[in-house]
């Protein structure tokens, strides 16, 4: 499950739970405790606690935007920002934000591209782009 809080909105376990008020990040709560994260920290929660840290396995990234200019170059090595893995999560966290403009809980046909409890927030997923600026 997927849940997207906005703005100064929060869930309850963030203004309950002892979790520090950043002003913006992801939580993903677990079965052991939960992870608090933006882009330049992270934070395992409840505090206290010991945690046995994973030994890193994927090697430093010279960054999404590096990796572009280097496949549009012509390199030809799988980047380490992997699409198969962003494309998936990206998606997810623009569903949230279509939910959040369609103000309802949305079920998501990712095969079809479709809404099928809300047709009216496709809308949403998209735009339509001047003359000249289409892939189509």
């Amino acid at each position: 499950e997927h849940s997207w809080y906005q703005g100064s909105e929060k869930p309850q376990i963030w203004k309950d739970g002892g979790i520090p008020q950043w002003g913006n990040g992801t939580l993903f709560i677990g079965e052991d405790g939960m992870l608090l994260a933006d882009y330049g920290k992270y934070q395992l929660l409840p505090e206290g606690r010991e945690y046995k840290l994973p030994k890193p396995w994927i090697e430093p990234s010279p960054g999404q935007q590096a990796e572009w200019i280097r496949a549009c170059k012509g390199d030809k090595r799988e980047p380490l920002c992997k699409f198969s893995y962003s494309g998936p999560l990206t998606e997810a966290n623009h569903l949230g934000n279509v939910a959040y403009r369609a103000g309802k809980k949305l079920e998501w046909d990712a095969k079809n591209i479709k809404i099928p409890n809300a047709p009216d927030a496709e809308k949403f997923l998209g735009r339509k782009y001047r003359e000249g600026w289409s892939l189509g």
